[in-house]
């Protein structure tokens, strides 16, 4: 038996995260979440993940910081940003600082679910 892929789900949101958290845990999943970029990295102090899903846009740090303070820490995860901006720039800027992937809001299951297979695949 596989243990199941461990995702930390980053967004100020808190509708959006009980039911992405709920979503993907019904897809087999080991979610965690956090409403803003501080309280991610105390998680990922403490805990390493498969994936992070990263929102852009959060008060006090948003994603592009969040990114950069994961890479200076050395954070090996894999990285993808989700935006409810449909703007290039933010999408370069976000690889740029590390992010693997990037997704427009609102977003779907199965567009969410290929693109973390796509990721984790690589």
């Amino acid at each position: 038996m596989t243990k199941p892929v461990s995702v930390l789900f980053v967004d100020d949101e808190d509708i959006l995260r009980m039911l992405m958290k709920d979503q993907l845990t019904a897809e087999g999943y080991s979610v965690e979440t956090a409403d803003d970029g501080d309280t991610a990295l105390e998680i990922l102090a403490r805990k390493n993940f498969d994936l992070l899903l990263v929102d852009i846009r959060m008060p006090r740090m948003n994603g592009i910081e969040l990114l950069k303070q994961i890479r200076r820490q050395k954070i090996q995860s894999r990285v993808l940003v989700l935006t409810a901006v449909d703007d290039i720039s933010i999408a370069i800027e976000a690889v740029k600082q590390g992010a693997n992937d990037y997704l427009t809001k609102p977003i779907e299951l199965n567009s969410l679910t290929a693109a973390i297979d796509r990721i984790l695949a690589t």
